[in-house]
């Protein structure tokens, strides 16, 4: 592929009209930071189009066949689901999965366009490329949503569920637990790419992705980053405590001091940095694991974060299909201890999470990468008419089973807004 810088006039309608460019291929994906400003980010927007390759498997050895995908160095972007855990150690996922998304899926594009700083780096066999972006009409059209959501869960079964898990955390079966409840729709059509556009109008968050292969889609507003390589230096940055944003600056700032302050929340987060920090001791060089910050609030449009940053250098003679095998599934939607979360998680969940609580991300030529984690985000599959959202909740033995409900809600109102 030839590599071209193009500095357009405007660079959001450029970024604008070639995400819609690239989502008329049967694969497609865009990140795009949202202008968050983060210094292990390689670019403002990635879109990536088209595939030269690809490897698509739910085997117990995808991170092996992952890293033979991997062996020839080039762009390669896909996601990771919450499911691969089961190759990683001995479990299982027999929950009810409505979406059908295989375990892994990554492609090698034919066109890649990086943005940063409003210059467009276009990657591409096709010289005409520019044109054909400049020559895209975009579309006025607003999503359409006319079904029913339904939750997996009612309010009082799920308060019922959360206390039993109180039970086994006073046992001391586990410390923390990530519980999850899915909302779907069945039988419904959507635009999936006017759906993220909205979902971005109303969260846009530094870890947004549109995701696309043939029939099956993610949309996702996450606010977390699940881990990154930059050079020898590994990244992780687990969120663990959420409050709500008031429109009245005064009680704003209140709810974000009120997050910081909160010992509960603090618990909560530290006991996630704790196990990734273990995590990554299995990947990394002895001794060069640290917490560069603990608790810090960061800002978004539905809610304040407690997010803390973990850092290490990475094991020079690991594959970095290896490194993620380590770490993965993240701890911020595990629990702790972790084995034992993840089996109470198919105890009292109701659906397989399959890509939620997964990763979306790439590797680049030069052998870096960068993961979110698959949250606040819209999973549809167009061809089973099947739309589905899941959030969730830290579950410790302070909780209080009505409030971890009400965070729910919270996690959810971006897209319910845009459903609604």
């Amino acid at each position: 592929m030839e590599t071209i810088k193009h500095s357009p006039d405007d660079i959001t309608l450029f970024r604008n009209k070639a995400l819609q460019w690239a989502a008329s291929f049967g694969t497609a994906c865009c990140f795009d930071s949202n202008s968050y400003h983060d210094p292990y980010s390689a670019f403002d927007v990635l879109i990536a189009a088209g595939v030269s390759s690809f490897i698509s498997t739910s085997s117990q050895n995808a991170f092996s066949e992952l890293s033979s995908f991997l062996e020839e160095k080039s762009w390669a972007i896909g996601y990771l689901s919450y499911d691969l855990k089961n190759g990683i150690e001995d479990l299982s996922s027999g929950n009810f999965d409505g979406l059908l998304f295989p375990d892994l899926f990554f492609f090698k594009p034919q066109h890649v366009i990086r943005i940063r700083g409003g210059i467009a780096e276009i990657s591409s066999a096709d010289k005409d490329v520019i044109r054909r972006i400049d020559s895209v009409e975009l579309e006025k059209e607003v999503p359409v949503f006319q079904n029913q959501i339904k939750p997996r869960f009612t309010q009082e079964e799920y308060v019922d569920t959360v206390n039993r898990i109180r039970e086994h955390i006073r046992r001391g079966d586990i410390y923390e637990m990530n519980f999850c409840q899915e909302f779907y729709s069945e039988k419904t059509s959507v635009n999936a790419l006017a759906l993220f556009r909205a979902l971005t109008k109303i969260s846009p968050t530094p870890f947004s992705s549109f995701f696309k292969h043939q029939e099956k889609f993610i949309l996702s507003a996450s606010p977390e980053r699940f881990l990154s390589r930059r050079g020898i230096k590994l990244i992780s940055q687990p969120i663990k405590g959420t409050v709500r944003r008031s429109p009245v600056e005064e009680e704003d700032q209140r709810l974000k001091q009120d997050l910081r302050d909160n010992i509960k929340e603090q618990a909560e987060n530290v006991m996630i940095v704790d196990l990734v920090r273990n995590d990554l001791t299995k990947c990394s060089v002895p001794g060069s694991v640290s917490v560069e910050e603990l608790f810090g609030i960061y800002s978004f449009s539905q809610v304040h974060q407690m997010i803390s940053t973990v850092v290490s250098e990475a094991d020079p003679g690991m594959p970095n299909p290896d490194i993620i095998k380590h770490t993965f599934p993240m701890g911020s939607m595990t629990g702790a201890p972790k084995i034992r979360a993840m089996e109470l998680i198919e105890q009292f969940e109701r659906t397989k999470r399959g890509v939620f609580s997964g990763a979306l991300g790439y590797f680049d030529p030069e052998g870096d990468f960068d993961f979110n984690v698959v949250i606040r985000s819209i999973l549809y599959n167009a061809g089973k008419e099947y739309l589905s959202f899941q959030v969730g909740s830290a579950i410790t033995f302070a909780s209080v089973a009505e409030e971890e409900y009400k965070e729910c809600l919270v996690k959810a109102e971006a897209i319910m807004k845009v459903l609604s």
